[in-house]
């Protein structure tokens, strides 16, 4: 996962996204690893261009996808589903239009600060809202980091 390109490539677009999953985790200080990007973005019809133009170059299509079979990656493709699970030449990105636990894009917008990663200001789930989310979502893979987060959370408040 080239996660500092993609995030480049998504910022120097200008595509209103939020990162959601493990890397937001990291960015608040977990040791976290993962293997993919989680983001939240906005569903609004100029960003959705700007979204589907920024990953193009890199061919995304769904993770899982036969090699045979066509898929159109574009602004109309966005518009027509909320959730896509992609493996672009860049890694695996997961693309949701709304968070569990926190909501669509303006909630999470609203749920989430800026930060400073990979040369560029972007967004990211604050770390209340991000336990939420991994909360709500009920994962076994989410529930084992939530002990690290709540932590960090307590770490946060006390310092």
């Amino acid at each position: 996962m080239n996660i500092e390109r993609v995030i480049q490539h998504l910022c120097d677009a200008d595509v209103d996204f939020v990162v959601i999953g493990g890397w937001a985790a990291i960015f608040h200080g977990s040791a976290h690893v993962t293997v993919d990007l989680d983001i939240c973005y906005s569903r609004d019809k100029e960003n959705l261009r700007r979204l589907a133009g920024a990953l193009a170059p890199y061919r995304p299509r769904p993770r899982g996808f036969p090699d045979g079979l066509p898929f159109v990656w574009d602004a109309a493709t966005l518009a027509n589903g909320t959730m896509f699970t992609l493996t672009p030449d860049l890694g695996i990105i997961d693309l949701l239009a709304e968070v569990a636990g926190i909501g669509a894009y303006a909630e999470t917008h609203a749920a989430s600060v800026e930060i400073d990663a990979f040369g560029r200001r972007l967004r990211a789930l604050d770390l209340g809202a991000l336990i939420r989310a991994k909360r709500a979502a009920g994962l076994p893979k989410e529930l084992l980091i939530l002990p690290e987060l709540d932590g960090l959370l307590k770490a946060s408040q006390d310092g």
